[in-house]
């Protein structure tokens, strides 16, 4: 009898990771154990390039020659600043493109998108996006692309050494901390979404579990994701940032709804009617399977899908000090109060 207690009590005592043969961590509630740290970057691009259509998988010789490409760029890479480059922004499908007229813009050596394309069943993907079946997401609405482009207004100017923005119509690119880009006011990450999408650096994710939350903390600009278990959905009457998340379990899989969000949002482009579905699938080697749909009728024509695969590791994710001392939005401003004084002036004295 007292042997028998004795078992009982250890297996109460027991982790349930070390009780189930499945090979996955748990909670003690049986639930898969998603806490840990992620890398989240991947050589994959978010949209499909346009010449692969429906081509949905990459052969493993593609994949590796697209994995020697980025080591040898890497490789050569240095930390000259060279201010003829041009410096790395979002383009109009979400993706890094680059603005020309950056001063000291980044060169290669300070990006880290991934070392390598993700597999799933053991397949490289061509693209992130699965759904529409061309691999890329559907075309915006008139409003989205508005909004895209009001996003970026002050990222996608041309900087000529003057102030060219005035005498047009409308706010200048440079009037006040509120007319420059939300992921320049650091206000939302580049890519951190949510949905939450590798970017050109900063791509590590560090979840921590209990049985009521999940808190999904986003190295891009420091965020962090608290979804709400087995709860519901405020009233909307409060928008966020981030949206309004809460989460529940179908079998081994978390499923988390998020909507609620302000009329600007982390997916650029997106606005306040963003409905998100997310999933989360711990697989057997500690890695994360991240699946997600994005419904937003007033942005996108139809809604799109995605997944891809965060790997685990055991590098912790550090501070990422956007503004550190917010001395570059002010700079920013002062120096086109400045341009528009010299243009003032200018035009003055040759009336």
């Amino acid at each position: 009898m007292l042997r028998s207690v004795l078992v009982l009590s250890l297996l109460v005592f027991l982790p349930f990771g070390e009780v189930f043969s499945d090979g996955l961590q748990r909670t003690a509630a049986g639930k898969p154990d998603l806490t840990g740290n992620y890398d989240a970057g991947t050589l994959t691009p978010l949209n499909r390039p346009r010449a692969l259509g429906e081509k949905r998988f990459m052969t493993p010789e593609e994949a590796r020659a697209m994995a020697d490409q980025a080591s040898a760029g890497s490789a050569s890479a240095n930390r000259d600043s060279d201010p003829e480059r041009e410096a790395p922004v979002l383009g109009g499908d979400g993706q890094h493109a680059f603005g020309a007229g950056a001063v000291g813009g980044y060169n290669a050596f300070w990006i880290d998108r991934g070392s390598d394309a993700f597999t799933i069943d053991g397949k490289f993907r061509t693209s992130i996006i699965y759904d529409p079946p061309n691999g890329r997401q559907p075309p915006m609405t008139p409003r989205g692309r508005a909004k895209m482009a009001k996003n970026f207004k002050s990222f996608s100017y041309v900087n000529d050494g003057t102030a060219s923005w005035l005498g047009k119509v409308g706010p200048g690119p440079f009037d006040g901390p509120e007319t420059l880009a939300l992921a320049e006011r650091c206000l939302l990450g580049f890519s951190a979404g949510p949905p939450m999408l590798p970017g050109l650096y900063n791509n590590f994710k560090r979840i921590v579990q209990t049985e009521d939350h999940v808190m999904i903390l986003l190295e891009m600009v420091h965020d962090a994701r608290i979804i709400r278990l087995n709860s519901k959905h405020g009233d909307g009457k409060v928008r966020h940032w981030l949206g309004d998340s809460i989460g529940w379990w179908e079998g081994d899989t978390l499923v988390v709804e998020t909507k609620h969000f302000r009329a600007d949002t982390g997916l650029y482009g997106g606005d306040e009617n963003l409905h998100l579905m997310e999933r989360f699938a711990l697989l057997d080697d500690g890695n994360l399977l991240y699946n997600f749909t994005v419904d937003d009728p007033t942005a996108w024509t139809d809604k799109w899908s995605g997944e891809y695969v965060w790997k685990g590791s055991d590098q912790p994710v550090y501070e990422y000090a956007c503004h550190e001392g917010n001395y570059s939005m002010g700079n920013i401003l002062r120096g086109a109060r400045l341009l528009e004084k010299e243009a003032r002036e200018a035009s003055a004295g040759s009336d």
